[in-house]
C-alpha cells in the first residue's frame, strides 16, 4: 500500500511553503524600506491556505467555459498585493520599518510552528513505518 504524503501531512506543508513566501516578501519590504517610491507588498496567508484546503478536498471550482465568472480569489496563487499604508510618506514610500519588522517576527514565530507541525507528522509516519 502506497502511502500518499498530500493526505499525510496535510495542510503544513503549504503552510510552511506559504510561511516561506511570506518571508521573502517582507524582507523585500524592509530592504527597500528607504527606496523612493517604493511600494510595501505582501502575500495573502489566509487566501493561500483556502486555495491548498480546496485543492486537498478536490471540491474546487473550476471555469470550464470563457463565458463562466472568475471564482479565484485575488491573493490565492500567492501573487503580489500592494498594502494600504497607515500614514504615507513624502517620497511616496509605503513601508512602515516597524510595522515590517513585527510582521516579519510574527510570520517568523507562525513558520516555527508550521514546522513543528510538519516535523510531527514525518515523526510519526518514521514511527509507523518502524512499526514502533
Amino acid at each position: 500500500m502506497a502511502i500518499s504524503f498530500d493526505n499525510a501531512l496535510g495542510i503544513h506543508q503549504h503552510a510552511v511553503e506559504a510561511r516561506v513566501k511570506r518571508a521573502e516578501v517582507l524582507a523585500n519590504n524592509l530592504a527597500n524600506a528607504d527606496t523612493p517610491g517604493f511600494k510595501a507588498r505582501d502575500v495573502d496567508f489566509q487566501a493561500m491556505m483556502q486555495k491548498a484546503q480546496e485543492s486537498m478536498s478536490g471540491f474546487n471550482m473550476s471555469k470550464t467555459h470563457d463565458a463562466h465568472m472568475d471564482t479565484s480569489t485575488p491573493g490565492a496563487d500567492g501573487e503580489l498585493l500592494y498594502r494600504v499604508p497607515h500614514q504615507p510618506s513624502v517620497d511616496g514610500n509605503t513601508v512602515d520599518a516597524q510595522q515590517e519588522q513585527t510582521r516579519f517576527m510574527r510570520n517568523a514565530m507562525d513558520f516555527q510552528a508550521s514546522f513543528q507541525f510538519l516535523n510531527s507528522k514525518f515523526s510519526g509516519l518514521t514511527k509507523a513505518l518502524k512499526g514502533e
